[in-house]
């Protein structure tokens, strides 16, 4: 191996090559559910014994700042690490955060609701992770046209809430769709680097971000539905 092949990359997704033990699919495959399973007993944690109120007293500037420090620190750990203990560290870097919004989020709703979307975004997640290994090419394909759309989304949402203070229903269908996307995307860029622990950790980050991201809009269109 070339040292330009050794060097560290900070993008997880472009390793081509390893020194670290390779494990077989099956143990990758599992190993990447058992970190996402991780991170979403974290949050459950989180959302049940931290007290919504203690939250919502943090200075709004002071919550961002430490949401977008943990989160941007966690995603450096897990995407330019190559130990497993670091890129687990990054992980719950950012599972962290994520669990205190979704704390504050879930808070609004009814608990009834909430499984529900739990369900539906458990079936969406695996129906994407099928296509993602069977379509891998087409996902690749549509990753810029993904990428495009998540950010002329939140442009349209930030001018939509600072400017004419409103929000519209349809940007969470979009978000839907682009996060279903990007799960099949993940999920097959994930079965293409080298299967190591470590690089399961990554791809089990990349996805719980993902998923996320997904729950929380399903979530907001289910709950908009029940209000009408």
């Amino acid at each position: 191996m070339s040292g330009q092949d050794s060097m560290l990359k900070f993008d997880v997704w472009e390793r081509t090559q390893t020194d670290a033990p390779v494990i077989s699919d099956a143990a990758y495959n599992a190993l990447i559910g058992v970190v996402l399973c991780w991170g979403f007993a974290v949050n459950w944690l989180l959302v049940r014994h931290v007290d919504t109120s203690t939250l919502q007293n943090i200075h709004p500037i002071l919550f961002l700042l430490g949401y977008f420090a943990c989160c941007l620190g966690g995603v450096y750990l897990f995407n330019s690490s190559k130990s497993p203990s670091v890129s687990f560290l990054g992980y719950n870097l950012v599972v962290f955060p994520f669990g205190l919004v979704l704390n504050m989020v879930v808070s609004r709703y009814d608990p009834t609701l909430v499984l529900d979307a739990i369900r539906i975004t458990a079936l969406v997640t695996v129906v994407m992770m099928i296509l993602g290994t069977i379509f891998p090419a087409f996902f690749q394909r549509i990753h810029t046209a993904l990428v495009i759309a998540l950010l002329a989304v939140i442009v349209i949402e930030l001018v939509q809430w600072f400017v004419f203070r409103i929000q519209q229903g349809w940007t969470d269908w979009a978000v839907v769709f682009i996060f279903c996307g990007y799960i099949g995307y993940d999920w097959g860029r994930a079965n293409r680097i080298p299967k190591t622990v470590d690089n399961a950790i990554d791809s089990a980050a990349a996805i719980y971000m993902d998923v996320v991201n997904l729950f929380i809009r399903i979530l907001r269109i289910l709950g908009r539905g029940k209000r009408r």
